[in-house]
């Protein structure tokens, strides 16, 4: 392919729009062009509004790539609860949007977004690896906006973590970022304590791929004192299982969120399916990634179009950033006190903040982060500068504002679960809580005064209790990185004081919880015990959009755990959630199952109240599961409440 001749046809819009944090106040719009924009025009319905410096802002992320978040803020700005359609224009280039094909629904002749205060139904999910073999959900939830009614829309799109896979990248995908990297002329940087000087001399050739955990990652140089020591002894420090192509430079990270966004950059590149200079397995394994690529980029037009509509909001796990990311001090000790392994980190946090942290909410970084940002981007455009780099990451690692939550109805608080971690003070190398009792007693005091939230928590905060418990067994012979061993009880003391929110008597009456992360759904319905006015707390979660659980292994798990955590079983006596009583959710009435292990979006209708009316999980080929508790009107039998989840 000519390189000349693709880089003249780009266009104009190379991802988005994507639509972000809307309210009454607020408008955002994230989009990439592949030319500077001048002076901008945002017309909403019949609003038209010339944008201010302010109101913009512009990373030129290479010499023919220019990112742009829109972040109007006005008081009374969107009307509620009715459709708006949107519509940008630019002084040279005029209207943004209307050459993407099939970017609205119904026939209409622009892209529209509806602001609703009252959440009555929202989609949520997690976990969508391009070359894993399932279905894209995302695909499915906007076949089914688009059959549905105008006004009848999700409140949002709320994406509970690992919005991409730094850590596992497809051998395919490693090339496709190659090509982009060329194609938009994404800047390079150099490297220390690396095998490379810079990123200049990374090969994106399929002969170099899946070698990185070898050749380029760097390994730990301490001995961990346990009984399987030999596993952590110069043991790479990024642990996935998986590392084989992990990404390592920004312009890697950038390249990555552009074609996980959006189709265009795909069309002007063809990968080999055949290629030559890899392991047969290698070949093999190519191949088989390269089929589900092709099946995954199929539907970037569709998911375009649902997150032009539907206001998006993120939050990071693990696989934004890293596998088993800040999982144990040990491993966090190893990996900051590298040079390579922080820098890696620190490029996967600035992707992580340009495309998915700043369209949260804006203002959280306007402080301390969009200048260090801005300055970074402002230099050299072929080049970065190691002082500026090293000091955005330094800032990155420090922030605490990634948390945020949602004046809604009811109130949406989203949890950092990732960097304010409680650390284990008798071993560093046991897991760490998911929060520290600062960032948990901050949730305490948001929490106070609200009749009703959505908690949006990464991962489950009551999960299968059999799965921790394999967990668990695994940290006490000092293997909590090999099976993830991350949850909310795992640390004693963040356990106890998340399960005294939940019994603290002026703290909501209706909390819901989204979670991901698992790669399975489940939904949990779980009250104090022994309490008559106890809080109605709903465990649900969604995993993935396109990803699962091992298919022959989450079965056993669901059996097992009905067997030995059932309802009347005296073992949930010995957990520390012996306090809460759980009921598991039955898949279709299916009373032999709990854990649904298929792609899907989540979909959660509410009542005034706060409670769900209906949990279901949209699948990708359209099918859907509905989570009917044990007793109610949609059972198929009245007998199952010995085979009910408890914890």
């Amino acid at each position: 392919m000519d390189h000349q001749l693709t880089v003249a046809s780009l266009p104009l819009v190379l991802a988005g729009p994507v639509l972000r944090h809307c309210d009454a106040d607020h408008f955002t719009l994230w989009f990439v062009t592949s030319a500077p924009l001048y002076t901008l025009t945002l017309t909403l319905e019949q609003q038209v509004i010339t944008l201010q410096p302010e109101d913009v802002h512009t990373v030129q992320l290479g010499s023919r790539a220019w990112q742009h978040l829109i972040q109007l803020s006005r008081p009374g700005l969107m009307p509620l609860n009715i459709r708006i359609s949107y519509q940008l224009s630019d002084s040279e280039q005029g209207d943004l949007f209307s050459h993407i094909p099939e970017l609205t629904y119904h026939g209409n002749a622009l892209p529209d977004v509806m602001v609703q205060p009252e959440i009555k139904q929202i989609m949520h999910g997690s976990c969508r690896n391009p070359h894993h073999h399932s279905g894209d959900a995302l695909v499915a939830a906007d076949t089914k906006l688009s059959m549905a009614e105008p006004d009848n829309r999700p409140a949002m799109l709320m994406m509970t973590g690992d919005q991409v896979y730094v850590d596992d990248i497809g051998g395919p995908m490693l090339y496709a970022i190659g090509q982009v990297i060329h194609l938009l002329g994404l800047p390079t940087e150099k490297f220390t304590g690396a095998g490379l000087n810079n990123s200049n001399q990374i090969s994106y050739q399929p002969a170099a791929m899946y070698q990185r955990h070898k050749r380029l990652l760097p390994h730990t140089e301490y001995p961990a004192k346990t009984p399987v020591w030999h596993w952590y002894l110069n043991h790479p420090i990024f642990t996935s299982s998986m590392a084989e192509n992990h990404l390592v430079s920004l312009s890697e990270m950038i390249a990555l969120y552009l074609l996980i966004w959006s189709p265009e950059l795909w069309q002007r590149f063809d990968i080999p399916k055949n290629v030559s200079g890899l392991s047969r397995p290698n070949q093999q394994r190519w191949q088989v990634e390269w089929q589900h690529l092709q099946n995954f980029k199929t539907g970037l037009g569709q998911v375009r179009r649902l997150l032009a509509h539907l206001p998006t909001y993120m939050m990071f796990d693990d696989h934004d950033i890293t596998d088993d990311w800040n999982l144990t001090a040990k491993w966090e000790e190893a990996a900051y006190s590298h040079r390579f392994s922080r820098r890696i980190i620190g490029n996967a946090l600035i992707g992580y903040t340009l495309f998915q942290g700043l369209g949260n909410q804006p203002a959280l970084f306007q402080r301390d982060i969009r200048p260090l940002v801005d300055q970074l981007f402002s230099h050299d455009k072929h080049k970065l500068d190691m002082t500026t780099h090293n000091a955005l990451i330094d800032a990155l690692l420090k922030f605490e504002h990634w948390h945020y939550s949602l004046n809604t109805s009811p109130k949406v608080v989203v949890l950092d679960t990732r960097t304010r971690r409680w650390r284990s003070e008798s071993n560093l190398a046991k897991p760490s809580g998911l929060m520290d009792w600062e960032a948990l007693m901050d949730l305490q005091h948001e929490l106070i005064g609200q009749d009703k939230v959505i908690i949006v928590s990464p991962a489950p905060m009551f999960g299968v209790k059999l799965i921790e418990t394999v967990q668990r067994a695994a940290t006490l012979i000092g293997a909590s990185l090999m099976v993830d061993a991350e949850n909310w009880m795992a640390h004693p003391g963040a356990a106890n004081a998340l399960l005294s929110i939940f019994t603290h008597r002026n703290t909501p009456q209706e909390f819901v919880i989204l979670s991901g992360d698992v790669h399975y759904s489940f939904a949990y319905d779980v009250s104090v015990r022994f309490r008559h006015d106890s809080p109605h707390i709903y465990q649900i979660t969604c995993s993935g959009f396109k990803n699962q659980f091992p298919e022959k292994l989450l079965p056993l798990f669901d059996k097992l755990n009905g067997w030995l955590y059932g309802y009347f079983s005296p073992l949930n006596l010995l957990t520390k959630r012996k306090r809460m009583r759980i009921r598991g959710r039955r898949p279709n009435g299916d009373i032999r199952k709990r854990l649904i292990n298929s792609s899907g979006v989540g979909i959660v209708d509410f009542v005034a109240s706060g409670a769900p009316e209906s949990i279901r999980v949209l699948h990708a080929d359209m099918s859907e599961t509905l989570f009917e508790l044990p007793g109610s009107s949609f059972s198929h039998s009245a007998t199952s409440d010995q085979t009910d989840q408890s914890a």
